[in-house]
């Protein structure tokens, strides 16, 4: 099922299920919903208050959130009373369009660690975008003016739906709520060229995580480690692989992380991306204002946009 956060003419912001090419608005449905027990227990203990709307209230819903849902849709889809918005008339937004994390993981494909002349890690290594650097898809990116050297890098981006700590890899997939793109555009010389590196600093820049167009629950792909990944620059293929390259799958992400940290419903995991990147071509080649990128995750759909 295809989740997305939308506007429509007229309209405030809106959570819907893609059917085809039409949208059914399922923004009261969700604001009806009680939020979990362990939600509950999570607003008590931090002070933060459970979302009212939007694809966080779902996912604090419960771990039922996805069966729910289903049966919801279902008793939409044969209501002839339903009126349906048209896909192709509404604004998009990243589906969790302010996460409380985005965690990269960074060289995690071998090919990328190959390409960047380091030896693959024994355990992930993390980096952090912040939560304000999201994007809609389709979003005009701007370069920023003292940005020369911006970086693509598709990513197949893990939207965890529940509460998790110490999460066994065995179990780590059912804290998944599903599945999106992102593009984790990097500005290289804060990365690469300065002592210390300003890793996550080069990659938390205002719209430099575009994500979309949807979120697929996570039912939809039982295994994300049987995907393909893809990045055309201007037409042209930059990136090709298979996310079972990856070093550290994603149930492995999941179980490493949740030792340290709380994981949490809407939080992104990023999980790395392949070689082809712009800083490591002979010669490089970095992202100009005009540029027009497309990123593809099988099984999950197609993301564009535009840099000016």
């Amino acid at each position: 099922m295809k989740l997305i956060t939308y506007r429509k003419a007229n309209s405030g912001i809106l959570t819907g299920v893609v059917i085809g090419e039409r949208v059914l608005d399922i923004s009261a449905w969700i604001e009806s919903l009680p939020v979990s027990a362990e939600t509950q227990r999570h607003s008590a203990s931090t002070g933060i208050c459970p979302a009212s709307s939007g694809i966080l209230r779902w996912m604090q819903s419960g771990s039922e959130a996805i069966d729910v849902l289903h049966r919801h849709v279902r008793s939409q889809i044969g209501n002839e009373s339903v009126q349906f918005d048209l896909l192709k008339e509404v604004q998009l937004y990243a589906p969790v369009p302010r996460p409380g994390k985005i965690i990269g993981i960074g060289r995690n494909y071998a090919d990328h660690a190959k390409e960047t002349g380091v030896a693959p890690f024994e355990n992930p290594r993390i980096i952090f975008k912040v939560p304000s650097s999201v994007a809609a898809p389709g979003a005009a990116v701007p370069r920023p003016p003292r940005v020369n050297k911006l970086d693509f890098e598709v990513e197949l981006a893990v939207v965890i739906g529940g509460y998790g700590k110490n999460v066994p890899a065995s179990e780590a997939l059912s804290l998944v709520a599903g599945y999106t793109i992102l593009n984790d555009l990097s500005a290289r010389e804060f990365q690469l060229d300065t002592s210390p590196a300003q890793t996550s600093f080069a990659k938390s820049m205002d719209s430099f995580a575009p994500m979309g167009p949807w979120m697929i629950t996570r039912e939809e792909i039982p295994d994300p480690q049987t995907l393909e990944v893809s990045t055309w620059l201007n037409g042209t293929r930059m990136q090709h692989a298979h996310t079972s390259d990856m070093l550290f799958p994603v149930s492995a992400l999941i179980a490493y992380i949740s030792q340290f940290m709380t994981l949490e419903p809407g939080d992104i995991i990023s999980t790395g991306t392949p070689a082809g990147i712009g800083a490591f071509r002979q010669p490089p080649q970095y992202l100009q204002p005009g540029d027009q990128l497309r990123f593809e995750v099988t099984g999950v759909g197609t993301m564009a946009h535009q840099i000016v």
